[in-house]
């Protein structure tokens, strides 16, 4: 409900002084009959309505009314004197004290009408008992609803600016329990930020990365305790405008259900991890990204990191590999290119077929003899390294997964 920027004028009601003597004498009865309607017909209320709680929104009624009957018995023309501020501004704060209480506004505004009805039955009883005519009881019916409707109104909007406010400092909690989750932060740092938002830890996150405008219905159906952050990405450049999901408990099944959701997208799931240290699949899943970079270049492409494991381990220290590979391909680096090639690739299929001719004969498409052949020449060159276990692991790493570097 939107309140309208222009007030109401809440006066003129012609009465006479023994009239409105009247109307006040009944506000207590009138007050103590409203509540007792409200916990009836609004059973959210019975409790809070119940005891010494029960007395005081009484004497809130009436004081209210009481404001409001003083006001309409003005003259038209007199200055308004903002005396139904106290009962606007408190409208106000019951909306918002609402929403603390987790209460959705219908129950306040079915308590508004049935206060109304039960107002104006009151007064209307005591209007005709004093002869009054026709109109001014029509005008006291018209002045006593849009009052209602005004101290509606005022909740409804204290009611949504406090949902609001609430929405911001929750995600600007929840912003920040993602950012000392990434930043690695102490336990209890993490624990305090998890209680101030209102989170409830999972048994594992999982990092995913992926561009900011790919994230579209992602987060929820992964669950409300998905955490997102877009903005001071640790090692991300902010015109790159990626974010991250730290998703929870998605293992097993869940992490087929995972990758599948992230189908047609330029993603990259890290593991899942204990909660508390998800910042090393966050810091898997940026190192999957450098490593694996050109594979976006052939359409959207989900990178499930822990299908490259190899590759990342290779991948961390990409100097290293190269200076490995240098290494041990020494022994070739004098022969001509189209030979060092040749016994390279041979090379390589020998040592991760483990040996067996016919298996490297079959991966180079060439005769058993060839193989034969060439590793005759391969071991004139490495000698008895070829059968040492370190000179293998070497080989085995330099060649088997580091060519492309």
């Amino acid at each position: 409900m939107v309140l309208s920027e222009t007030p109401l004028h809440l006066t003129g009601l012609e009465l006479d002084e023994p009239v409105v003597r009247a109307l006040e004498a009944i506000l207590p009865a009138m007050a103590e009959r409203t509540v007792t309607a409200i916990t009836v017909e609004v059973p959210s209320y019975a409790d809070a309505f119940s005891g010494r709680m029960g007395q005081t929104i009484e004497n809130a009624v009436q004081t209210s009314l009481g404001a409001f009957l003083r006001l309409a018995t003005r003259p038209a023309y007199a200055d308004h004197d903002g005396s139904l501020s106290p009962a606007v501004d408190g409208a106000y704060e019951l909306g918002r004290g609402e929403a603390r209480q987790g209460r959705s506004i219908d129950a306040l505004l079915a308590a508004y009408r049935v206060g109304a009805q039960v107002a104006w039955r009151e007064l209307s009883a005591t209007a005709v008992a004093a002869n009054l005519p026709a109109a001014t009881i029509a005008r006291f019916a018209e002045l006593v609803f849009a009052y209602i409707d005004q101290l509606s109104g005022s909740s409804a909007s204290g009611h949504a600016d406090e949902l609001a406010t609430t929405g911001r400092v929750r995600q600007r909690y929840l912003d920040r329990l993602a950012q000392d989750l990434l930043a690695g932060e102490a336990a209890a740092t993490l624990l305090a930020d998890a209680e101030r938002a209102g989170w409830q830890p999972p048994d594992t996150l999982t990092a995913v990365v992926l561009p900011l405008t790919q994230t579209r219905g992602l987060a929820t159906q992964f669950g409300q305790s998905t955490l997102q952050l877009s903005e001071d990405l640790p090692g991300v450049e902010a015109s790159e405008a990626l974010t991250v999901l730290l998703v929870p408990d998605m293992v097993g099944a869940g992490r087929r259900q995972l990758i599948a959701a992230l189908a047609g997208r330029h993603a990259l799931a890290g593991p899942a991890r204990p909660w508390m240290q998800v910042r090393s699949s966050y810091h898997r899943a940026l190192r999957a990204r450098n490593l694996l970079h050109g594979k976006e270049s052939d359409g959207p492409s989900t990178v499930d990191t822990d299908d490259h494991l190899a590759e990342l381990i290779l991948g961390a220290d990409l100097e290293s590999v190269r200076d490995l590979r240098a290494r041990v391909l020494a022994p070739l680096a004098d022969l001509p290119r189209n030979t060092a090639d040749r016994l390279t690739e041979t090379l390589r299929s020998w040592v991760l077929h483990q040996g067996r001719r016919d298996a490297v004969a079959a991966d180079l498409f060439i005769h058993a003899q060839t193989v034969r052949y060439r590793m005759t020449q391969l071991r004139e060159l490495y000698g008895d390294r070829l059968g040492d276990p370190r000179t293998l692991l070497e080989l085995t790493i330099a060649l088997g997964l580091g060519a492309k570097h």
